[in-house]
């Protein structure tokens, strides 16, 4: 069966409701993962001026782009949530969902008469996915927390630097995503245990720190046995040789030789056979010794060449290299295109734009956009009407500022 497609039917997660409470990036993202597998996901907005993503760096009409992929396959609902008949709709929508999703500071939802005592009361299946900087619990519960302060005490901002310079950030929000696709893991695990284990909903309490620790991969053994404290390391990846980033003509390639014959390989391209048939350069250990050497050899073959010259040799002989792409490439390169990773999607005011495509591929039931992201309020009426509201108790809400 083709990755990409699949006979039409029911998708992933057709049927599961989704009230997304999130705002910005952590519980807007776990949200959309959710739509695109087929989840109905009603998302409560702020009156006024709705979630802030919407107004977050390139903006088209008046709104951003990124908000077109944030916010695809939802629908928007604005309530005012400091008003009590606000407080009062949401509970009426989340009686009725399968998953509630918040990253609200810990202790917003309670305020609004919302604890999960107090939702589970209405409705004992829900499952409650609440993002926070630091948890629900613990010292440091009430301070405010971002992504970058997540990726900084989960120990990433360290090692993202060359050595005795800035710590620099990834580029993207890392850590609120990280976060939001273990929230995701999170409430699959626990619609799965209410489906086939006959379980009661539950909560899924994610902290940006630990999201982004739990892939500092042996950070804390290393410390834990030998009391050794990794450092930043720039473009190398410490303890596996060879991993680094190498100059070219036009720019940089990245070569991952690490591998035994993988190594040998590499060696015999680059015109080092010797390297490749030293005894001791056999093993990763060996190789680790002799980094700054090996590296050395490398780039001094690196770096007379142009980049595609490099990647046609490396490919040639099965090593795995990759030139740093930008959104260019991304853009223009033909496997992102046969992979539907690139996609085009309409917004709401009719522009047409290219889009990222849908992770993971499932054969039988592929993620798809089916809406283009919403105006603020562009479902208010409908998802109201579903609660058994009358138009004439739509029109008294909306003119209270209750409704938008």
């Amino acid at each position: 069966m083709n990755p990409h497609t699949a006979t039409p039917g029911p998708m992933a997660l057709q049927g599961v409701k989704v009230v997304e409470m999130g705002q910005l990036i952590a519980g807007p993202f776990c949200g959309k993962t959710l739509g695109e597998f087929g989840a109905e996901v009603v998302k409560i907005e702020a009156t006024g001026a709705g979630d802030p993503l919407r107004n977050w760096r390139l903006l088209q009409d008046g709104t951003s782009v990124w908000w077109q992929v944030q916010s695809r396959n939802k629908q928007s609902l604005a309530l005012d949530l400091r008003q009590k008949e606000a407080q009062d709709i949401a509970r009426q929508l989340i009686a009725e969902a399968d998953v509630l999703v918040e990253n609200f500071r810990p202790g917003t939802l309670e305020g609004w008469g919302m604890s999960p005592e107090e939702l589970y009361a209405i409705n004992p299946g829900l499952v409650m996915l609440r993002i926070s900087g630091y948890g629900q619990t613990g010292p440091y519960r009430d301070l405010p927390g971002f992504g970058v302060i997540g990726e900084a005490m989960g120990g990433l901002r360290h090692l993202t630097a060359e050595p005795g310079r800035v710590p620099v950030r990834v580029g993207v929000s890392i850590g609120d995503t990280l976060a939001a696709l273990h929230g995701v893991i999170g409430v699959m695990m626990a619609l799965y245990h209410r489906k086939v284990n006959g379980g009661s909903g539950q909560v899924i309490d994610v902290a940006l720190h630990e999201a982004v620790f739990n892939v500092m991969e042996s950070l804390i053994p290393e410390y834990s046995a030998f009391g050794t404290v990794r450092e930043a390391a720039g473009s190398a990846l410490p303890g596996i040789a060879p991993s680094n980033a190498y100059a070219c003509q036009d720019g940089w390639v990245l070569v991952a030789g690490n591998g035994d014959s993988i190594f040998k390989r590499l060696m015999d391209t680059i015109g080092r056979p010797d390297l490749g048939q030293a005894p001791d350069l056999a093993s990763n250990a060996g190789r680790v010794a002799r980094i700054e050497e090996i590296d050395a050899a490398i780039s001094a073959w690196t770096q007379p060449r142009a980049i595609a010259q490099v990647m046609d040799a490396l490919a040639a002989a099965r090593v795995p290299a990759g030139k740093v792409y930008t959104a260019k490439d991304i853009s223009e390169d033909p496997h992102y295109r046969a992979r539907q990773m690139i996609l085009p999607q309409t917004t709401r005011d009719g522009h047409t734009l290219e889009v990222p495509g849908i992770v993971p591929k499932l054969s039988a039931t592929p993620g798809t956009i089916r809406s283009s992201a919403p105006h603020l309020g562009d479902d208010t009426d409908a998802v109201l009407q579903g609660l058994g509201l009358s138009g004439a108790q739509i029109a008294a809400l909306r003119e209270r500022g209750i409704v938008q």
